[in-house]
């Protein structure tokens, strides 16, 4: 009999009242377990028992539950007492504090009153399932089962393995998962998992463009709003909390041995240490409840048509895309094929507007001998439709060298072709296009060491922080060469560890580049 059979139809234990416990408890309750609720503090479980069965009460008569719903959990559900409630549960998983010490001695608890075959799961988000193990007769019976806030509805699941999980125990957690709606992925024990992990990025690298003054928060927000992300960078940490994002980045950095890839932000520890939290402070990047401060420079108007000819060379996916927007402008343009290999362009009379390869365009400026010369970013998601509407922003920026003429110029093609342009120090990578390409990189990584394959990784990244698309769905669209030249321009700019290349991202560079691949 395997342990998904020995799950079905018998009791689960969650320890724990609080918001995370209790939405697993739901879940577990509308799959059809009987379920008992633990929380050390007297008269908690209790008090969630009851505040659950009236949300249950709410959904029903929303239309969302049946009221033969709400009755069968409520006869499942029971308040244990004491752990010793638990003996005949077949899973039983903690939602407690975040301290290693509190869930070791736990599940040395615990382990003394189940039955052998129960399995001990922990909801941790961040501390190491082969450390929660450490010291049990059995530790292959351990195992994470990282639910995401709110339980009810996210779909995402880790399932974490440690060194001495068995393989039969997180196979049998991650059908039991399914069998309980959510999408599961299976992840090897290291700091951050996968999700924690990989989306480090996405917050770091707009903390380093704030320290280097790049653009103020309201547009690095946008910019990245534009390629599909529901919430800025600077937005999602409000909401989080600074102290609690702060908190996990420096974990992940201590537990990585200091690497540099996960360094905290000095501007995040002065806004922690200023109790400038976020939302639940009042104030945080914005001013709450008004948000004040989000707005954006910006005319979606029709711009004037630029005093320049325009031509536009290539013959790739960017190509068409900038011909698709200049031919919805009504700008008259004319196109011509470049040489293999060669770059797309677009000339606005002696000067060039050029997709960011990850360097400054002061540098390509130089390169290139030409003075008036601007990059744009990435079009990702809701930007790299072909389509002009819905406007949204789009990070770019002008070398030092170019003429105040051309500037304006090139901010008014970028207006005629349907984006927000906001423009952006020149800082190598820009905005949208460093961001993906580190949080590919971290993929890469994760998938390297075998923490994830691919597909988790994905899955994770868009069912456990909603992003638009997942890190190698990313790197499907911009290629192995395209993402490695703008980490190793941030690496050759910035002369340290963090933006050094996956092993495995730079391996597939040479084989897409290889004879036999051509």
């Amino acid at each position: 009999m395997t342990k998904l059979n020995l799950f079905r139809n018998r009791p689960v234990a969650v320890i724990g009242a609080g918001v995370m416990g209790v939405g697993i408890v739901q879940v577990a309750l509308l799959a059809g377990h009987p379920v008992h609720l633990f929380d050390v503090r007297e008269g908690a479980a209790a008090a969630a028992a009851e505040q659950l069965l009236a949300t249950l009460a709410r959904l029903a008569d929303k239309g969302k539950l049946t009221p033969e719903d709400v009755a069968a959990a409520r006869g499942q559900l029971s308040v244990a007492t004491t752990l010793a409630d638990l003996r005949d549960c077949a899973l039983v998983i903690e939602a407690i504090v975040e301290n290693l010490g509190v869930k070791q001695a736990l599940m040395r608890d615990l382990e003394a009153i189940v039955s052998q075959d129960c399995v001990l799961a922990s909801n941790t988000s961040s501390l190491s399932i082969t450390a929660v193990a450490r010291g049990l007769e059995a530790p292959g019976r351990v195992v994470g089962m990282h639910f995401f806030n709110p339980v009810p509805l996210m779909r995402l699941v880790e399932v974490v393995s440690g060194l001495a999980t068995e393989p039969a125990v997180a196979d049998a957690i991650h059908l039991l998962a399914q069998d309980w709606g959510k999408t599961a992925v299976h992840a090897k024990s290291t700091p951050g998992f996968i999700v924690n992990r990989i989306a480090r990025p996405f917050y770091a690298e707009t903390l380093a463009l704030l320290q280097e003054q790049a653009a103020t928060p309201a547009v690095l927000d946008a910019c990245l709003r534009g390629a599909g992300f529901r919430m800025g960078p600077c937005e999602l940490m409000d909401l989080i909390g600074h102290d609690t994002n702060f908190a996990v980045t420096q974990s992940v950095y201590e537990a990585n041995f200091f690497d540099k890839r996960y360094q905290p932000s000095l501007v995040q520890r002065e806004m922690v240490d200023g109790g400038l939290l976020g939302r639940k402070s009042g104030r945080g990047f914005y001013r709450y409840p008004e948000a004040a401060g989000k707005t954006i420079d910006g005319d979606a108007g029709t711009p004037p048509p630029p005093a320049a000819p325009l031509v536009l060379h290539g013959d790739d996916a960017m190509a068409d895309l900038l011909a698709a927007r200049l031919a919805a402008s009504g700008l008259g343009f004319t196109r011509e094929s470049t040489a293999a290999g060669g770059e797309t362009r677009l000339r606005i009379g002696d000067g060039v507007l050029l997709l960011t390869d990850g360097r400054c365009a002061a540098e390509r400026a130089q390169a290139s001998g030409t003075g008036d010369l601007a990059l744009f970013d990435w079009p990702v998601g809701p930007a790299a439709a072909a389509s002009t509407t819905p406007v949204v922003a789009l990070a770019w920026t002008v070398a030092s060298q170019a003429s105040p003429e051309f500037a304006a110029r090139a901010a008014d093609v970028l207006r005629a072709l349907g984006w927000l342009p906001q423009r952006v120090t020149d800082v190598p990578g820009l905005v949208v296009a460093r961001t993906i390409a580190m949080l590919v990189n971290e993929a890469s990584d994760a998938v390297e060491q075998g923490v994830c394959d691919a597909a988790g990784a994905d899955a994770a990244m868009t069912l456990g922080v909603n992003y638009p698309a997942g890190p190698f769905a990313w790197l499907a669209q911009w290629g192995e060469a395209a993402t490695v030249r703008v980490l190793d321009a941030l690496d050759a700019f910035y002369r340290g560890e963090r933006y050094r290349v996956s092993p495995r991202l730079r391996r597939a560079t040479w084989a897409s580049n290889s004879p036999a691949t051509r």
